[in-house]
């Protein structure tokens, strides 16, 4: 297993989970996010590529509409 932060809360995913999997564990497929891992914004198109490693802060921000 592998030790992560997520938005400040600990979390453990499997070895080599990539960023991808993580968004659908969390169950935020298809929704309008940003990723960043160690405070560097990773861009949606490596999503599947990023592997977390023991340690990462992960922070997620969701994209809200408003007027």
């Amino acid at each position: 297993m592998t030790a992560i932060d997520v938005n400040g809360e600990a979390r453990e995913v499997a070895r080599q989970c990539t960023l991808l999997e993580l968004v659908g564990q969390l169950e935020l497929a298809g929704q309008p996010l940003a990723l960043a891992v160690n405070r560097a914004v990773v861009p949606r198109q490596q999503w599947n590529e990023r592997q977390l490693r023991d340690g990462d802060k992960v922070d997620i921000v969701r994209a809200i509409g408003g007027g």
